[in-house]
């Protein structure tokens, strides 16, 4: 079976170091304020959304404290914090695809910075769905298996059981991908059957990839994506470079 075989080209933060985990820890939480604001619920059996960020923290190893403190102060009376969710397209070097997801406070300072990114870079910021009908939304779900302790075969079929739409072996990645409003409930099964995740979230999935021939335009397009992370406001970064 086929599934998403390029998660590591979409999400830098995977395995990153430290710096780059407490920037990531920063900008779930931004993301658990939001849900829980939303959602009207602190209770992830209660709000979805929230139940799909914590899965997502919880793949970055980010402390259950962390989440629950975040919750709670989200919950907070005297909480003013209030985010906004920004989404802008664009092309990078060599006709790559971009999609940048943001939760901002400020719209007037976020918008600025990331065209900033994409001048700079030799990319283009388009308009809204200038790129996003080439990508899907999907619920990713990524098992580590390095040491080969997991049984593919087991993986796969406790995968579809759960209701997960496809399964795929890349290495010693086992990559589930399944429909976004599925997504929840996969990953409670899987985790009541023990698997632990490395990635897991609802991602916009390319239906193609581009690959950079140039070394000005690979530069490029990697300073891109830095530039674009490195941005307290921007949450995703998703492109269809095949940088492998």
């Amino acid at each position: 079976m086929s599934g998403h075989s390029k998660w590591h080209n979409i999400q830098k933060t995977k395995g990153a170091a430290d710096a780059k985990r407490s920037a990531a820890f920063t900008k779930i939480a931004r993301e658990i304020i939001v849900a829980v604001k939303e959602g009207g619920s602190g209770d992830p059996n209660n709000n979805s959304r929230l139940a799909t960020v914590i899965a997502k923290a919880k793949a970055v190893n980010m402390p259950n404290d962390n989440i629950k403190r975040t919750i709670d102060k989200a919950l907070g009376a005297g909480n003013t914090d209030s985010y906004e969710a920004v989404t802008y397209e664009g092309y990078g070097p060599g006709g790559v695809a971009v999609i940048v997801e943001a939760l901002t406070d400020n719209r007037q300072r976020t918008a600025p910075e990331v065209r900033h990114a994409f001048d700079k870079c030799n990319g283009n910021l388009g308009a809204i769905g200038c790129v996003s009908w080439s990508f899907d939304k999907k619920g990713v779900i990524v098992i580590d298996n390095e040491e080969g302790e997991l049984d593919e075969e087991t993986v796969m079929m406790d995968a579809l059981d759960a209701g997960a739409a496809d399964f795929e072996a890349d290495g010693p990645a086992l990559e589930i991908t399944c429909d976004p409003d599925a997504f929840n409930d996969v990953v409670k099964v899987l985790e009541e059957k023990g698997y632990s995740f490395v990635n897991a979230e609802v991602e916009m999935v390319p239906q193609n990839y581009i690959t950079l021939s140039g070394e000005g335009d690979v530069k490029n397009m990697q300073k891109l994506i830095d530039m674009l992370e490195d941005s307290d406001d921007v949450q995703n970064v998703w492109h269809n470079w095949d940088n492998d």
